[in-house]
């Protein structure tokens, strides 16, 4: 059969597989969405954008009130399509073939494939039995090609958050000329007093980005806008990399809106965050060794009976998101969907213990 080369490891990725999507009269546990209807001040910025004309493609408006609520320079924002289109950004920016790229894992499923794209190599460095980054390990991990490390806290999926001081103490152990980029997509659903301080450490580390999304605490998944901040010699190359106009008008007002209706915000994240104390507290006393969430998500460490759990989650009319052969992470969704979730989760406990020999931890 004939047909056109594509580069041999484009041929053999994956495509990102974002889980299960709508399906009638089942609960959406798997995307980490906001469960909330638009606000109605987001919905008319929305509705009074025009889209005729190409956005501004230097979200100059955008970026300059993310400027002044972070006190960082307008140079040091970049907006675009969501932080994992800025995470392609930088890992093209900065790797090529024969670089490498440091993460966690299990972390951020979009990693590893952003590393491929960008011709550059990943190297992986296990999670500590509880989900969280081996930091330590991380360092000793780095090499002479090693152009960027990512950290994600709270991690994606485990929900594990990363401590300031730990954080301190290996961005004093990196070289200064390599990146570190704190994904923090989550970061809004996070109340641990001892998790990292991103924002305070830009000005000390210049090596330091930090990535931030609407797409979770904000509601705008669907209209995908996310940032950086940094330095802005870093920032300013991640931009002459990036794709041009790729946040549109209307994600742009609807982000400045939001950023203008935080107290609404907010009350919605602390309603969410109350939700998940419950269901967090109710897994525990169903025997599941679970890590202290920091996002609007649980993580239950199914290991090889992950396959298993999940098409038992379906079943009940819940659809999570599945990471064979690790675990199942399930979002914090609406009212409704809490009493059935803690349901089937005992239905899968004790299904777990009857074929694992009665552990409930991978």
């Amino acid at each position: 059969m004939n047909r056109v080369r594509l580069r041999p490891e484009i041929e053999g990725m994956i495509a990102y597989d974002a889980g299960p999507q709508a399906s009638d009269g089942a609960f959406l546990l798997a995307g980490n969405e906001n469960p909330f209807d638009p606000l109605p001040s987001v919905l008319e910025a929305v509705r009074a954008a025009p889209f005729s004309r190409y956005p501004d493609a230097a979200a100059t408006t955008l970026r300059t009130a993310l400027a002044e609520r972070h006190r960082v320079p307008l140079e040091g924002v970049h907006v675009s399509a969501g932080s994992v289109s800025i995470i392609y950004d930088l890992i093209r920016t900065l790797a090529a073939p024969g670089d490498e790229v440091l993460m966690s894992w299990r972390s951020f499923e979009a990693y590893p494939k952003a590393v491929i794209v960008a011709g550059a190599t990943s190297v992986t460095v296990p999670n500590t039995p509880d989900g969280a980054h081996d930091l330590i390990a991380m360092a000793a991990a780095v090499t002479e090609r090693t152009r960027l490390i990512m950290v994600c806290s709270p991690n994606n999926p485990t929900g594990t958050v990363v401590a300031h001081e730990d954080f301190v103490a290996f961005m004093e152990t990196v070289p200064r000329t390599l990146v570190v980029a704190i994904d923090e997509a989550y970061v809004e659903y996070v109340r641990d007093r001892r998790a990292v301080r991103s924002t305070d450490l830009l000005s000390r580390y210049p090596n330091l980005v930090i990535l931030r999304t609407f797409s979770k605490a904000y509601g705008l998944a669907g209209l995908r806008v996310g940032y950086a901040l940094g330095d802005p010699h870093l920032v300013g190359g991640v931009r002459t990399a990036a794709l041009p106009f790729a946040v549109t008008e209307l994600g742009q007002a609807a982000a400045l809106a939001s950023l203008d209706s935080e107290q609404e915000l907010a009350a919605r994240v602390d309603h969410i965050i109350g939700l998940r104390t419950l269901v967090s507290g109710a897994l525990r006393d169903q025997g599941w060794a679970i890590p202290e969430p920091g996002g609007n998500f649980v993580w239950l460490p199914t290991g090889s009976f992950t396959g298993e759990a999940a098409a038992l989650y379906r079943s009940s009319g819940m659809l999570v998101r599945a990471f064979p052969p690790d675990g199942i992470r399930i979002t914090i969704a609406e009212d409704a969907s809490i009493r059935p979730l803690i349901d089937a989760s005992a239905e899968v406990a004790a299904q777990m213990v009857s074929k694992t020999s009665g552990l409930l931890s991978a």
